[in-house]
């Protein structure tokens, strides 16, 4: 579960105002407010389950009375048929948090399943996985947590956790005269906490260039294979060295034999697909 509690709190309470609106004038209609029931929540894919609490949380913020039973918890491998939680209490409270609950649930799974993927395709090399900041607006904190429940690691939360020079801030310095030590060692010199210093590069000779000036990380961006390796090589372990931009399931192995010490993919959070979970009503 993400460690900060309100934010989490803040994301569901968007997330139901926006769902129930006027309310769920279906439920009202129909289902009288004191009769009960019980929900399953079934795994129909094979996965691992990420959101478990947020979903947990989802029911009980909608009504407090209601009995989550949580049957598997986050990091779980779960198969088609797989039973993941019971949801007992008023119907109408589960049918109005039923949707809410399912897609924190459904998204979070996906992303550690495809999270989980990627790491078990570099299993027994010395590489990391690692996500980006290219996540939902607002909900980063759940979708990271997810990554790292899937096996991943997070790269920079937000930008105030790494300098990272990009291809864009080398443009615009250079466009003003500054080379890239001076570039370089001005991050460093301007870093409030002695941050990591981490150069995106896209040639072999920038790589060198950046190790030389004293970067702690060099991000190898859409290099081909042949030149990662020879990037690799020329810096010699003075550096991380990260690789990023194009990797795929196909050739995430081939980078990693590279001997590249991180992976960068921003598909493990805008691009995986949900996780197929439903919930399955009772009545008693």
């Amino acid at each position: 579960m993400p460690s900060n509690k309100l934010q989490v709190e803040e994301i569901i309470d968007r997330a139901l105002a926006e769902d129930l609106g006027k309310g769920d004038v279906t439920t009202e209609a129909l289902i009288p407010g004191d009769r009960q029931g019980t929900g399953f929540i079934v795994a129909k894919k094979d996965g691992v389950l990420a959101g478990m609490n947020v979903a947990k949380q989802v029911f009980h913020h909608v009504d407090p009375e209601l009995k989550v039973e949580i049957l598997l918890e986050d990091g779980a491998r779960v198969k088609l048929g797989s039973k993941v939680a019971n949801v007992s209490g008023s119907i109408a409270s589960i049918l109005k948090a039923e949707r809410v609950a399912l897609n924190f649930l459904q998204h979070l799974s996906g992303i550690a399943s495809e999270t989980n993927r990627y790491v078990e395709a570099v299993r027994g090399l010395p590489v990391r996985i690692m996500d980006t900041r290219k996540t939902t607006p607002g909900i980063r904190l759940l979708e990271k947590h997810a990554v790292r429940t899937g096996g991943g690691e997070n790269h920079r939360m937000s930008l105030g956790d790494g300098i990272l020079i990009k291809d864009n801030h080398l443009a615009a310095l250079r466009s003003q005269g500054s080379n890239m030590k001076e570039i370089v060692a001005k991050a460093r010199r301007s870093s409030p906490q002695r941050l990591p210093v981490e150069v995106e590069v896209g040639t072999i000779v920038e790589a060198s260039e950046a190790v030389e000036v004293g970067a702690d990380i060099v991000m190898l961006d859409n290099m081909s294979l042949e030149d990662m390796r020879e990037a690799v090589k020329s810096i010699g372990g003075r550096a991380l060295v990260e690789a990023s931009g194009g990797i795929t399931l196909d050739n995430v192995r081939d980078v990693a034999e590279t001997g590249v010490d991180l992976i960068s993919i921003g598909a493990l959070t805008h691009s995986a697909r949900a996780l197929d979970i439903s919930l399955e009503f009772e009545a008693q």
